[in-house]
């Protein structure tokens, strides 16, 4: 499987690995044989988004062939996907331990550190990484996010401009950058970004969805609507578009529009804590402040766990 479709230093604060289950004695040849398929099925449940059986899978692997790194990376991998961090770390530190210098584990070990908010191991684990493998895109993009976070904002754009350098003719590389000029109010240079972005791909929905969250950022809303509505033509189930076009459509005037965009949105996502506010503030102006009081109280359990 490509390292950039599943894309961690062994972790000693992760715990051990997973106890492995007991099998049915097997003779050499054939456990390394049955290990080998259940790799290859779980490879294809990542690619399904079916990381339990995948699990399973490669739990069964490693306690048949228990020296393949590979499988360790995989099922760190399944961990990591869906947010079992300290389980992925257990995994990788595994892995990196019968294979010192792979990126990949280096990488996705750097991801899990991420999501846990440990962000100086993270940039550890990126940084070794990309001794190895110095042109692999999404180390390179998980490392600027990193830096993103720790506020170091200037060193995540230089980060993006060798993601660009490298890989120009992707529009998704024009827009990640986009999304940290935006996140630093740098919405003129963000426009620049989506805009290089479409031109690579016009059909490229998060393209007009955040340019024209952009162009909303810095009032120019007829520009903004005219993008959102072209995201939401492409793709009518878009929420973030949904809920900016809201937005917009309320600064327009058309609050009753506004009601029904965001309405949708908070159906199609209803931890869509932004669009909760938003809709609370039109309602608190339209003086529905039962339902107002109702969209904020629903804002502040999703945002801050109030009861």
């Amino acid at each position: 499987m490509s390292e950039e479709i599943i894309a961690g230093r062994g972790g000693e604060s992760a715990g051990p690995p997973a106890p492995l289950p007991e099998l049915p004695e097997l003779p050499e040849e054939a456990a390394r044989s049955r290990a080998s398929v259940l790799r290859s099925r779980a490879e294809s449940y990542i690619a399904l988004s079916r990381h339990d059986a995948a699990v399973a899978d490669l739990t069964e692997a490693i306690a048949l062939e228990p020296d393949n790194a590979r499988a360790w990376r995989m099922r760190g991998e399944s961990h990591r996907l869906i947010a079992r961090y300290e389980a992925a770390l257990a995994d990788f530190g595994e892995a990196l331990r019968l294979e010192p210098d792979s990126a990949y584990a280096l990488g996705s070990r750097g991801q899990a550190y991420a999501s846990l908010g440990r962000h100086q191991e993270a940039l550890d684990d990126f940084e070794h990484a990309l001794t190895l493998s110095p042109e692999s895109l999404w180390i390179l993009e998980a490392r600027a996010d990193v830096l993103a976070d720790l506020d170091r904002l200037d060193e995540a754009l230089d980060e993006h401009a060798k993601i660009i350098a490298l890989n120009g003719q992707i529009a998704y590389s024009w827009l990640a950058r986009g999304d940290l000029h935006q996140r630093m109010h740098l919405y003129a240079e963000a426009i620049d970004d989506y805009t290089r972005a479409l031109d690579l791909d016009p059909a490229y929905v998060r393209g007009y969805s955040r340019r024209g969250e952009a162009y909303r950022m810095i009032d120019r809303y007829e520009e903004a609507l005219a993008d959102l509505n072209k995201a939401i033509e492409l793709d009518p189930d878009h929420d973030r578009a949904l809920g900016s076009r809201g937005a917009v459509l309320s600064e327009l005037g058309d609050n009753e529009a506004a009601l029904r965009d965001l309405d949708r949105a908070v159906q199609l996502d209803p931890g869509y804590v932004w669009a909760f506010r938003v809709r609370g503030e039109i309602l608190q102006e339209l003086e529905r402040h039962e339902e107002a009081v109702s969209d904020f109280t629903r804002a502040l359990e999703l945002e801050f766990g109030d009861s």
